[in-house]
């Protein structure tokens, strides 16, 4: 009993007893060249995965935009099988051709820039001269200005209008080819002292005629009416025999024979020979035309650019000068002092000062139109012609007058707003 006892004490305190406790092992630091080999694997996946995403987004660029660029070219592809067919006077050139005409587009080749690219002077096989535009890649502009020049230019023809002779569509290469024009831009004779004795008055009015004959012709005798929108000493070509032709026409409008005015929400053009209604509410017209026509003739008249024309004694401009030179009696004096060495006509200058003045009035209404500017031209009668008013943009600079309108550079735009320029009363004294 004593046994059974002792053998159920032991059972008992046995079965009651915690169980034995394990020691855990003793932490052993990781040797330093398997810490090396983990990080190293880290970095190695982070790196590699981070190369993959960029050039999977790398690849994904460029796949658009291949597609974008693609896409673009053939939808002008597309629409300029539509111009071939409806024009017969245009003709399409191969790269290769271009190519070799220019040397590969060479530097030396270069022979103006604009707005939209630049121009080169290319030679043919068959020797013909040609100037070759090379539209900036990419450009919207571009573009637009290729549609333009290949539906507009291509259906005119005059012998004051630069002719299109075809183009060039290939990937992202637009390019125009025209007649070669050897004797560049009228800006580039007229604004220069040594080479503006070439321009006699008997050639400068000539090329005034020139040009007025091509205005009305774009605004009343082709089979489109259209409105040049940039006409500027820099678009008017000189011939061999220093006929004008009037050249880039990007921004010309199509409009209706029916149509007097046409709205744009971007103006576009150059500033000084852009009318006020233009400028400040985004009209046009073919009296936009007539206005920039009336400010490129005072300045073939004066010799001088219209927004960096100065005289010692004055801060006055283009307009202002020529204003107060017919209002004092004293028309003459603003004529270039250069021609008074030769042969010149008097109512031949007194009659395009009076014009041009009636051109540029602020009223676009009371401009006269191009026909009657062209038949004026032709017969001189400045005595019967009606007198004009003060221009459109007037800095009076005289002592003790009222305030003027003052033309102020507008600000940085937005190529979606609306051109606006603000005008402001200010005392110039």
């Amino acid at each position: 009993m004593s046994a059974a006892l002792t053998s159920t004490a032991n059972m008992t305190v046995y079965e009651h007893a915690p169980p034995t406790q394990l020691a855990a092992p003793p932490h052993r630091p990781l040797p330093a060249i398997e810490k090396k080999k983990r990080l190293t694997a880290i970095v190695t996946g982070a790196t590699v995965a981070t190369v993959g995403f960029v050039l999977l987004f790398a690849m994904a660029v460029v796949y658009f935009r291949r597609r974008k660029a693609k896409n673009r070219t053939d939808a002008l592809h597309s629409k300029l099988v539509d111009i071939a067919s409806l024009v017969a006077e245009s003709l399409e050139y191969d790269l290769s051709t271009l190519q070799v005409a220019t040397n590969n587009f060479s530097d030396k080749n270069k022979i103006g820039r604009g707005g939209f690219g630049v121009v080169y002077k290319g030679i043919l096989e068959n020797g013909d001269e040609i100037a070759v535009k090379r539209l900036s890649c990419g450009s919207d502009q571009g573009i637009e200005e290729f549609k333009n020049e290949v539906v507009l230019v291509a259906k005119l023809q005059h012998r004051n209008l630069v002719r299109l002779l075809g183009f060039c569509l290939a990937g992202e290469e637009k390019l125009l080819v025209y007649e070669f024009v050897p004797n560049k831009s009228l800006d580039y004779i007229l604004f220069d002292h040594n080479k503006q004795a070439q321009l006699n008055w008997t050639t400068r009015h000539k090329i005034i005629v020139g040009i007025a004959r091509g205005l009305l012709y774009l605004h009343e005798e082709s089979r489109l009416k259209i409105i040049h929108r940039d006409l500027k000493a820099a678009n008017i070509l000189l011939d061999l025999n220093m006929n004008p032709k009037i050249s880039d026409f990007g921004t010309a409008r199509l409009v209706g024979m029916d149509q007097s005015v046409n709205e744009t929400e971007r103006a576009a053009g150059t500033l000084g020979y852009m009318a006020p209604e233009y400028l400040l509410h985004g009209k046009f017209s073919v009296k936009s035309d007539v206005y920039s026509f009336g400010v490129l003739m005072l300045e073939i008249v004066c010799g001088k650019k219209v927004r960096s024309f100065q005289q010692s004694d004055n801060d006055d401009d283009l307009l202002s000068s020529a204003w107060k030179h017919w209002r004092d009696g004293t028309t003459l004096e603003f004529m270039d002092s250069s021609l008074t060495r030769s042969w010149y006509s008097s109512d031949q200058v007194m009659c395009c000062i009076q014009l041009g003045l009636l051109c540029v009035q602020r009223d676009f209404e009371k401009r006269p139109t191009m026909a009657l500017v062209h038949h004026m031209l032709n017969n001189s009668y400045a005595d019967v012609l009606p007198a004009p008013q003060q221009p459109a943009f007037f800095i009076n600079s005289d002592a003790n007058s009222s305030p003027s309108l003052v033309l102020k550079k507008p600000r940085s735009e937005s190529s979606t707003s609306k051109s606006m320029i603000s005008l402001t009363i200010e005392n110039r004294v």
